[in-house]
């Protein structure tokens, strides 16, 4: 080969990897980060689910032995790094869907445990609890029920309308109310939103993938829903996505899908930060390979584009997640998938990142 051809196939290989550096693809490894320890969490668990509010996190939910719902509250306050317990959800469930409006903290749906009265297997019933608390007065208030009962939602505040959308229920004309590890069960493309001035629901444009247990946020009005698993809730018999679909609150349009997250998972934590969304650890189940991840991964609308955080200190699933101020802080979950034996595997960590 000449010496002119191999400067020009130089300048080809340069121009290549400069356009795919310049592609809305293109994923960036954010430097300059580092894990820093909080106070350990009290009351290690799964399936758990964090917002803030005036400087302080929430955690709620907990998937309790064998999916007997814990429905846990916390209050995490930085500034002693100290945890206070608050009282227990008045009907305790797992895999609901919490956000915030004003000054009140909201959750819905979700799953309480299913015993078959006719000797058949146990399963999760699907709910349509809603409700308000009050972090002031540690008081919770029953609102009017979501219109569709589901597990695994997710639920994101743009103004005065709170979104739930997505989630998974039992197959129409089930002859049992629950879903089952290896028996009748749906993703849903549901979207309700419910005011919280009016306290009604109103039927939205449905999602175009059916899912549950995503990642979602909203930035400029747009709500981003992201991974999570299509058909049955259980990740024994689920398969995990990467996609990522825009809805437009204002034309309650679905636009085309957005560049897809870097890895495909479902189960984790996630919170909204200067117009990005931060989607944390995970689970996966294969035939092969049972666990969880340590991915910290953010989307940002503005570029459609993803950029790949400092790996969380421990791998899992089920982690409470949220951002006070510039920090975003994870807590607890299972260090596993949740198809893991029913053992203590829940960590107490408490990790938080400084966003720069």
């Amino acid at each position: 080969m000449s010496r002119m051809k191999r400067i020009f196939g130089l300048l080809a290989g340069l121009a290549i990897l400069l356009a795919v550096a310049m592609h809305p693809a293109a994923k960036a490894q954010v430097q300059g980060l580092k894990w820093e320890k909080a106070a350990p969490f009290p009351e290690p668990e799964e399936e758990l689910y964090g917002t803030s509010l005036n400087g302080k996190m929430y955690v709620f939910g907990g998937f309790g032995q064998g999916g007997h719902p814990v429905g846990m509250a916390w209050e995490y306050d930085p500034n002693g790094d100290k945890w206070t317990k608050k009282k227990t959800m008045p009907i305790p469930s797992h895999h609901s869907a919490v956000a915030t409006y004003r000054d009140k903290i909201y959750l819905f749906g979700g799953f309480t445990l299913y015993t078959s009265p006719n000797g058949g297997p146990n399963g999760w019933e699907p709910t349509s609890n809603a409700w308000e608390y009050d972090p002031a007065t540690d008081n919770w208030k029953a609102i009017a029920p979501v219109p569709t009962r589901r597990g695994s939602p997710v639920a994101i505040t743009v103004r005065n309308e709170i979104y739930v959308i997505g989630g998974a229920s039992m197959n129409e004309g089930s002859k049992e109310p629950a879903v089952f590890a290896q028996g009748p069960s749906r993703s849903l493309t549901t979207n309700e939103a419910y005011n919280p001035e009016t306290n009604k629901w109103e039927t939205k444009n449905p999602m175009p993938t059916p899912r549950n247990h995503m990642y979602a946020g909203a930035v400029n009005g747009k709500i981003y829903v992201i991974g999570g698993r299509i058909a049955n809730p259980f990740i024994t018999v689920a398969s995990n996505l990467d996609i990522v679909e825009e809805y437009d609150t204002a034309t309650n349009q679905w636009g085309p899908q957005k560049t897809r997250m870097p890895t495909a998972r479902s189960g984790g934590g996630f919170a909204t930060y200067d117009g990005k969304i931060y989607c944390a650890g995970g689970e996966v189940q294969t035939p092969q390979y049972l666990g969880a991840f340590r991915a910290l991964e953010a989307y940002d609308a503005a570029t459609n584009s993803w950029s790949i955080l400092p790996y969380m200190p421990l791998p899992r699933h089920g982690v409470a997640t949220a951002f006070i101020g510039n920090k975003l802080h994870l807590v607890s979950g299972k260090i596993t998938s949740g198809g893991a034996p029913d053992v203590q595997l829940a960590t107490a960590s408490h990790d938080v990142l400084e966003i720069k």
